[in-house]
């Protein structure tokens, strides 16, 4: 996870009064092969893997560590879109393609 991400994350534990909850992020792959995410806010249960990232109790079921291994969580604004959100920027997407770092640092 990303402190942009984390940073929005923590906006939206306050507003929602979410506090002493985690951060659950699942995936599941798709019959075309891409994977599908979903996050919430939930409590930990005994099966979870837990982190903290950047002030942020992170939750993720067995069922989706392998999809989600290497995977980063990020809040930008993606090309040809007018509003930042949440991307998750995952090798194990086909559709995954490594960001331009050259023209992020222009």
């Amino acid at each position: 996870m990303t402190e942009q991400a984390a940073e929005q994350i923590k906006v939206s534990i306050e507003s929602g009064q979410m506090q002493g909850s985690a951060l659950r992020v699942a995936a599941k792959r798709r019959g075309d092969g891409s994977i599908e995410y979903a996050m919430g806010f939930d409590e930990i249960t005994e099966n979870d893997t837990c982190t903290d990232q950047h002030g942020v109790r992170i939750a993720i079921a067995p069922t989706s560590l392998d999809l989600l291994s290497g995977a980063i969580l990020d809040f930008d604004r993606p090309e040809n879109e007018a509003h930042p959100q949440f991307i998750f920027l995952n090798p194990n997407d086909p559709q995954f393609s490594p960001p331009d770092v050259t023209a992020e640092e222009k």
